[in-house]
């Protein structure tokens, strides 16, 4: 790992040609300066024309391009598996982020040792990018946009990659279990609502519900600790 490099974003993408450079243009204009961050993006096999949009960036990004389609939470974890920085925040290929997201998080994370990962509140946005309403992240919680210390994220064991679904919800159940994760009540995440992302499958969310239920259930009751 190098010392220098603070920031690695991980930006898993499927298909995402209509969102992705939005996503991009938003955090490579950081005020964080472009020497203390590496973006990474991971190409779950996209069969649209997100290549195409990727390569107009490659001189400034790491593209990962998975030879099959292996899913939202092994997408990450091959990103993780890549970052060279002290810190990690996944970054999804729909949203966008404040100028100043990745400097007020890797600051907080410097200056206070004592939590490992924190996160920021959010507006969520209509497909046009008009604002719906400010949301707080801690009583409306979203998967992306929290800033960990890498070496905790790896040793809880990254993502786990049976969770199609709700993969965030384990990774911080199994997280703040061991570790500690705060907010800071600055709306510095966009969250894109649209058609994709509204109408996931309700049987296999309710599935993984279940699945997430029972692994953490049977974990507090056997005394288990991540």
């Amino acid at each position: 790992m190098k010392n220098n490099l603070a920031v690695s974003v991980i930006i898993p993408v499927y298909n995402g040609e209509l969102y992705i450079a939005r996503c991009l243009r938003s955090i490579l204009k950081q005020t964080l300066h472009h020497d203390q961050y590496e973006i990474i993006v991971v190409n779950d096999h996209s069969t649209d024309k997100t290549s195409f949009v990727l390569n107009l960036f490659k001189e400034e990004i790491k593209i990962i391009n998975l030879s099959q389609n292996l899913g939202l939470p092994s997408a990450l974890n091959e990103g993780i598996r890549n970052a060279q920085g002290k810190y990690i925040v996944r970054l999804d290929s729909d949203d966008f982020v404040n100028k100043d997201y990745l400097f007020i998080l890797s600051l907080f994370l410097e200056m206070n040792h004592e939590f490992d990962a924190v996160c920021c509140d959010y507006y969520l946005i209509d497909d046009k990018e008009d604002v719906i309403r400010r949301c707080n992240s801690e009583k409306d919680p979203i998967g992306c946009g929290i800033m960990f210390r890498i070496e905790q994220l790896i040793e809880i064991g990254l993502y786990d990659e049976s969770f199609l679904i709700n993969e965030e919800v384990d990774l911080k159940e199994r997280f703040s279990k061991k570790y500690g994760i705060t907010r800071i009540p600055l709306p510095l995440y966009r969250y894109r609502l649209h058609e994709k992302n509204m109408t996931k499958d309700l049987e296999k969310k309710a599935e993984f519900d279940l699945k997430i239920n029972k692994k953490h259930s049977e974990a507090y009751k056997n005394g288990k600790n991540y």
